[in-house]
Order: C-alpha cells, then structure tokens, then sequence
C-alpha cells in the first residue's frame, strides 16, 4: 500500500471494535442470563441488535452523507463506551434493555460509517487487498473475542468484561483520532442540514433502486432473514451449555 500507517490504524481500530462487541454481548448475555435464568431474556437481547439496525438504517444513511465520517466514528465509540460502562450501575433489567437497544443503534450506525471512511481513505488500486484484510480481522474477532470473554470470566467476572470492554472501545476512538481528515475537501456536502424532506428524498432514491436491481434486493433480504434466524439459535447457546455443564 501506499501509505502502511492510516490503513494499518484504521484496522487497529475497527478490529478492537469488533473484539470488544463480541466480549460485550457474550458478557451481557451471561448477566441477564444469571439474572433471569430464562433463555427467553437472552434471547430477547438478541433481538434488539436486527431491531436497532432496523430502527437505525431507514434515516442512517442520509446522517452519514452530511456529517464528518472520522468525528462520527470517533462519537460513536465514545457514546458506545459510556453506555457500556453505564451497565453494570445499573437498577433495573428493562434499563439494561434499553441502553443495550441504544448501543446496538450506535454500533448498527458505526457500520456503514467505518465503510464510507474506508472508501475515502484507501485508494481504490489497494481496497482489495485492505477489504481482505479487514474481513480476516473480522473473522478472527468471532474467535479472539469469545477467547478473551472467557479469560476476563475466569479472572474476573462479566462486569470485569464489561468494564475492559469500554476501555478498549475509549482506545479505539483514540486510535481513529490519528487518522487523517478524509471529509475535509467535501465542506460543500458535509455539513448541510438534514430534514425530514431530505430522508424523503433518499428514501425514493432507494426504492427507485429496488425497483431497478430487484434481484439484488431479494439477496439482501435473504442475507437479513438467514442472520436474524442465525442470531435467533445463538442465543440459545449460553442457556443449553450452562444446564448442560451444571
């Protein structure tokens, strides 16, 4: 690559990102699951993060296009690192609900936002190789962050997790910090206000799309129901191995 630094940064940042939302939710899922014992309350836990990108993608994308890329992702971070701090304090369960279907919006938010800034920063003669990098990273973090949910449980308990996890989100933000201002040539389009007859006009824009590339569509669509039902077995998981190994 061009330039090793911002690439290699850029990855730091969204793989301890992605490490850190594995070891969260495997650690709010054994809190509520030692709070309830009902694998019914895991399983609604799982619900909200398709219900949050749900909430989140019909108006994301407009917000998206008009802010800087780099503050938003560095902002997001940030407000998923206080909520998930906030967690263990706490009082009651539909709380806990509620700040976990927040955080979940902010991460759903944080997707399309890390891949806009992606597309900015890497040349395009480079993006195949950094995207190959980027799903290794990804793919490792299912792994690494089960991994260390694990070794923070035995140390510790799920608070502990949770508690590192913030950290490691704060780091993060600290890491896309360093990286460069990719928005800075495009004040014409970053800034402008967003209204309800702006989202209006995006949305026509997608349907005009879907109507167009309706195959493309019913493959997404496919894609988002196989994930919800994937979503849906594993939280079953927690509960079965802990009745199990009891």
């Amino acid at each position: 690559m061009s330039s090793r630094r911002n690439p290699l940064l850029l990855l730091s940042g969204i793989g301890i990102s992605n490490i850190g939302g594995w070891v969260y939710l495997i650690a709010l899922n054994l809190i509520i699951l030692n709070e309830t014992g009902s694998p019914l309350a895991v399983t609604l836990l799982y619900i909200l993060g398709p219900i949050a990108t749900i909430c989140s993608n019909a108006w994301a994308g407009s917000f998206i296009d008009r802010v800087n890329t780099r503050k938003l992702m560095i902002g997001l971070d940030l407000f998923r690192a206080c909520g998930i701090a906030l967690i263990p304090f706490l009082p009651s369960l539909v709380l806990v609900y509620m700040i976990a279907f927040i955080i979940n919006m902010g991460s759903a938010i944080f997707q399309p936002t890390a891949m806009v800034y992606m597309t900015k920063l890497i040349p395009k003669e480079d993006r195949q190789r950094f995207n190959a990098l980027r799903s290794f990273i990804n793919s490792c973090g299912s792994l690494i962050g089960p991994s260390i949910a694990g070794i923070l449980f035995w140390l510790g308990t799920p608070y502990t997790a949770i508690h590192i996890n913030a950290l490691a989100l704060f780091f993060s933000a600290l890491i896309i910090q360093l990286l460069p201002n990719v928005d800075v040539m495009k004040k014409e389009a970053v800034g402008r206000s967003l209204t309800w007859e702006t989202i209006k006009s995006d949305f026509k824009m997608v349907l005009r799309f879907s109507k167009v590339s309706s195959y493309v569509v019913r493959i997404y669509l496919l894609f988002c129901g196989t994930t919800i039902f994937m979503t849906a077995i594993d939280s079953l998981e927690s509960p079965f191995a802990k009745r199990f190994f009891h």
